[in-house]
């Protein structure tokens, strides 16, 4: 270790300590390269070393010390070009930007690792404070907001002095170590030396990994010294660790699966609970983090309004807890089997059903008068028409109950996360593609607003903005089968983008996010600190037409010239919603996309990236169809995308799929590597 005084040499061309690090050697060729280099001392030993060791008149006049206010080329008595100086400068940028880039990589590394293996919860942005406190408190120790670092049992009287963690080293040895440390691709480990100094990112040491044929290097090296690293060098190494290196490769994505439909009864009863406990152990014996399970209104409060039946869940969710899985839970307040194929029906709650007989319009209704029996309307979640109720007072009490049903679960952990229900298949949408009314795919679906109350609202709007005779829906935007070029409404340049169209669908899509309001607000207060799910549909037909008409029927106002998917994540943060996000099925043929105007890939990075930018966690979820391997790799790579400069990935994934994973088939050609991959447990290969 060097003492303090020989910091700085007293020979011709040495530098003043307050000057910036010792130049390239390559500027001197006189200087005799094999006297060892100083390190520049930093922080508290820099001013202590310019404190006790400045320069006096006569070294100045003598020569010892050499060019203090000069040009950055001097040497001796002589100093260089402006030309040289400048050229000089621009190199030591790139070296600089270099190093940079080396040691973030390096950084990058070091939280990876300690993400993976040693399951510390560093935010998505960590820097070197929070991992030190990170080991600290492993360690057993305290480390408050300030700063302030002391032993659990002892309560600190100041700030205890941080050790130092810098080491000196040959440049070459440091060569060797940079380059072992990348080919090897094994996790830094921070080490410490015997001073006491403050900790700067400039004095971290990275300690030297095993190398065959080598043994063990037996120091450490700065990894930001002047001439730690040939630029050339650099250049090589920081290529060759983006192309070896993906460090999203290592982001562990917690793996979700879907229950199958129908193992609760209409009577709110376990149907098979032989079978239930296979399927578990297969879900198991497939390393999945845990379990998500549909809890039906139109099953718990079926019959009765405000008598809920729990009793086939609490025996469901028992045997859940026997096989130490977690738990997501879908508050389901629509019904299924409507447009899907099977043997399982379940419908709204009875009494709503007979409510509806005789007031029809608490359902979403088309321009013919249809109504979809999929979901109440949104129109009524302030109408006291259930029995005294309202719609969001319907929803809220159902979720209240089963809150206080299942306390012991929240408590201890067991359920992690619920999944709020906000219309169509539980997705945030309207009911605009109902297959019983005849719709058939790519067709543009209708718009679902001619019941009274849709109709009062919008005549309420149209008087306000001045314009009355805009109180009724579109009549020239065809069926439900229809394309976009064969309506006036959709076609290029069609009548969406009017006066009239813009009103009418900002008016809809408001409908829509503002039900999405009214309904998490509540969602909050019935599960305070629980994590909530709201699932976003994936409409990618017609996405590459200006009027986007798929989505303009299904609630989003997203047509090529404005971003419908930001306003809807901005409701959704006041909340602290997570997205899910139902990831498109398997790639079409060319004829297919073109026919149906598709953009999977298109809409995916939209409402992904929207997310993000609003500052929303993200998950995932697989389309009921089967995947070809292709297909299992683009969910991986939309899950877990490449080199993100953010490192932003899916918070966890939902497997689905239409029959029970212990009949033996599923939707993945091979699901133990789709979760292996998605758990950073082997890194991309071909399968």
């Amino acid at each position: 270790m060097h003492t303090l005084n020989n910091t700085i040499t007293t020979t011709t061309g040495s530098q003043d300590p307050n000057l910036d690090p010792i130049p390239d050697p390559d500027q001197f060729p006189n200087r005799n390269r094999n006297q060892p280099q100083s390190r520049r001392p930093r922080g508290f030993a820099a001013a202590a070393a310019a404190a006790s060791i400045a320069p006096t008149e006569n070294d100045v006049n003598n020569g010892n010390i050499a060019g203090i206010g000069g040009g950055e080329g001097s040497s001796g008595g002589g100093g260089g070009g402006g030309g040289k100086g400048k050229r000089e400068r621009e190199k030591e940028k790139e070296r600089t930007k270099l190093r940079e880039r080396h040691r973030r990589a390096i950084t990058s590394r070091m939280l990876a690792g300690l993400r993976q293996y040693g399951n510390f919860p560093l935010p998505a942005r960590a820097d070197m404070n929070d991992v030190i406190a990170a080991l600290a408190r492993e360690a057993g120790w305290s480390v408050e907001a300030d700063g302030t670092t002391y032993r659990q049992s002892q309560q600190p009287n100041h700030v205890f002095p941080t050790r130092s963690i810098e080491s000196p080293l040959s440049s070459s040895t440091l060569k060797n170590c940079a380059k072992a440390a990348i080919e090897s691709q094994q996790h830094s480990v921070l080490r410490n030396d015997e001073k006491l100094a403050p900790v700067s990112l400039d004095s971290i040491g990275i300690a030297e990994s095993d190398h065959p044929g080598n043994g063990r290097y037996t120091s450490v090296s700065p990894i930001t010294s002047v001439g730690c690293l040939e630029a050339n060098q650099l250049i090589q190494d920081v290529h060759s660790a983006e192309q070896c290196n993906d460090f999203t490769e290592s982001f562990y994505v917690p793996v979700y699966a879907m229950l199958p439909v129908g193992i609760i009864d209409n009577f709110g009863q376990l149907v098979d609970p032989e079978g239930v406990r296979q399927e578990l152990s297969y879900m198991k014996s497939l390393n999945v983090d845990g379990v998500v399970i549909d809890c039906w209104w139109g099953i718990v409060e079926g019959w009765n309004p405000q008598k809920y039946v729990w009793s086939g869940y609490r025996e469901l969710f028992n045997l859940i807890r026997d096989f130490k899985l977690k738990l997501q839970v879908v508050m389901a307040f629509h019904e299924y089997g409507g447009n899907a194929s099977g043997n399982v029906m379940i419908s709204l709650p009875q009494w709503v059903l007979k409510i509806g007989k005789d007031n029809p319009d608490i359902f979403f209704t088309d321009r013919e008068g249809r109504r979809s029996f999929e979901c109440l309307n949104w129109s009524i979640d302030k109408e006291r028409v259930l029995h005294g109720r309202t719609g969001i007072e319907v929803y809220f009490d159902f979720m209240r109950s089963f809150r206080s049903e299942f306390d012991d679960l929240f408590v201890e952990g067991l359920i992690t996360a619920v999944e709020i229900g906000l219309g169509a298949s539980g997705e945030l949408k309207y009911p605009s593609f109902p297959e019983r009314m005849g719709w058939i795919y790519p067709g543009i679906g209708e718009f679902q607003c001619y019941d009274k109350y849709s109709q009062l609202s919008l005549q309420k709007e149209a008087k306000s903005r001045g314009f009355t005779f805009w109180g009724k829906g579109p009549e020239n935007a065809g069926q439900y089968s229809s394309h976009p070029h064969e309506t006036v409404f959709f076609q290029e340049r069609g009548e969406y983008d009017s006066y009239y169209g813009r009103f009418f669908l900002n008016w809809y899509s408001q409908l829509l996010i503002g039900h999405a309001e009214n309904v998490l607000s509540l969602a909050n207060l019935a599960f305070e600190e629980t994590k909530i799910i709201v699932k976003i549909p994936a409409i990618y037909w017609s996405y590459k037409t200006a009027s986007h008409a798929a989505e303009l029927t299904a609630g989003y106002y997203n047509p090529s010239n404005r971003d419908g998917y930001s306003l809807v994540f901005e409701t959704l943060k006041k909340y602290s919603v997570t997205v899910k996000f139902v990831c498109p099925g398997p790639q079409m043929s060319p004829n297919a996309h073109e026919e149906a105007l598709a953009d999977p890939e298109g809409l995916s990075w939209q409402v992904i990236n929207a997310a993000w930018d609003k500052g929303l966690q993200i998950g995932g979820e697989n389309a009921i169809t089967c995947f070809d391997r292709d297909g299992c790799m683009r969910l991986i790579d939309i899950a877990k995308p490449r080199n993100h400069p953010d490192g932003y990935h899916f918070s966890f994934f939902t497997y689905r799929q239409p029959s029970p994973l212990v009949q033996g088939s599923t939707c993945f050609p091979d699901l133990d590597y789709f979760i292996k991959r998605m758990h950073g447990d082997i890194r991309d290969k071909q399968f």
